[in-house]
């Protein structure tokens, strides 16, 4: 018998979509986290590889109307994005997965995509196109070929084409992990829209599918996951053991119904219910509630953030400071660089080292020493410079 698995609700209508519980796929024992001897009384620590360095959507994200060309140099959440961030001593590059109608997981950002024919735009949800449709917005693969003009919707309403200096196809879970540095570890947000109320059911079906790739391919590439879906990040956990599970929060930036979603003590909780191992939050978030840093560590919790003030190299520097483990950044090169020449960590072996360190400055690198009193007070600074 089949039933809905979620509800979609909208000012203009209410739809109810389906998805038959026979159609998830099958999946080896491991992948679902219920096979014997397996321990989930417990959160399994997770730390990142000492201060980590992420890019966001590969080499950063795109603002399409921004003066600033660093932020349309590569189209985001693209291979031509993700290898262009490997060439920077970076850990990870975080990027966006959805699953098409067909069950092919893709790598896109915004729930709706957007095409211009004979002056017309057009809309359509990610995840009601099959992979074929999907793949024809865009540059194409085969050079004869020409794609739909990629469209985006501007957060004023507007529906601009998405113009980049390099462009590239869109793309899938598994052409990442078959084409991308294989040194780089993935980052894979799992992307739901906000205003769907999922049913277990459909989330379990999206995340096996997303997981079969990632077991099929993944091979020894560092991988975690996150999600602002708090029963998603809660399910993936559930669902393998393998990879850590980090929940991602606005923290009180922006407001939601799912009280889960509005605050670091919140996400605190979703992480020990559902044994996760991180959180990645908001910059501002941190900075207005430091004092949620030290309950994250007391939790035995990762925490990594991202937001705009991660493109500043001093806000970049107060969060070592401050004992977060890792930025997920727009700027790689310059933030990558920012973090070398801080001597937060020492420099890949192929980049040469900033001119006043010593190789023995190097294997020396730890931690700079700062009273409790100076950080409550660097704190408090950063916390009134935000307001603002």
């Amino acid at each position: 018998i089949s039933k809905p698995l979620f509800r979609l609700y909208s000012p203009e209508k209410m739809a109810l979509r389906t998805v038959l519980v026979a159609d998830v796929p099958s999946l080896p024992d491991s992948v679902y986290g219920l096979s014997e001897g397996l321990d989930m009384s417990k959160p399994t620590s997770f730390k990142m590889p000492g201060f980590s360095v992420i890019g966001h959507r590969g080499n950063g994200m795109n603002v399409l109307q921004s003066s600033d060309r660093r932020t349309r140099g590569f189209k985001e959440n693209s291979i031509l994005s993700f290898n262009s961030a490997a060439k920077f001593p970076i850990d990870f590059i975080e990027f966006d997965v959805q699953v098409t109608k067909d069950d092919c997981p893709v790598i896109f950002h915004d729930d709706f995509i957007y095409s211009q024919e004979n002056g017309i735009v057009n809309e359509s949800r990610v995840t009601d196109l099959s992979l074929s449709e999907f793949l024809l917005y865009g540059p194409q693969k085969e050079a004869e070929k020409i794609g739909k003009t990629l469209m985006r919707k501007s957060k004023e309403g507007q529906v601009l084409k998405w113009d980049v200096d390099s462009d590239d196809p869109l793309c899938t879970l598994q052409e990442a992990f078959e084409r991308v540095e294989q040194s780089l570890g993935f980052n894979i947000e799992l992307k739901f829209d906000d205003q769907i109320v999922y049913e277990r059911e459909f989330l379990v079906h999206v995340l096996r599918t997303v997981l079969q790739v990632v077991f099929d391919y993944a091979k020894d590439r560092p991988v975690i996951f996150s999600s602002f879906q708090p029963d998603a990040a809660r399910l993936v956990r559930e669902l393998q053991s393998t990879y850590p599970v980090y929940f991602l929060t606005d923290a009180g930036n922006q407001m939601y119904k799912d009280e889960r979603r509005n605050s670091l003590e919140e996400a605190i909780k979703v992480c020990l219910e559902g044994k996760l191992q991180g959180i990645v939050s908001e910059v501002k978030g941190v900075f207005r509630n430091p004092s949620a840093i030290a309950k994250i560590k007391e939790s035995n919790l990762s925490l990594l953030t991202y937001g705009k003030l991660n493109n500043v190299g001093e806000a970049v520097y107060m969060q070592y400071v401050m004992g977060i483990d890792g930025v997920i950044v727009d700027f790689v090169e310059e933030i990558s660089e920012s973090v070398t020449l801080m001597m937060i960590r020492p420099p890949s072996p192929s980049s040469p080292l900033p001119s006043s360190a010593s190789k023995d400055d190097v294997a020396a690198i730890t931690r700079p020493e700062f009273s409790q009193k100076e950080i409550d007070f660097l704190l408090k600074l950063l916390s009134q410079l935000i307001q603002h």
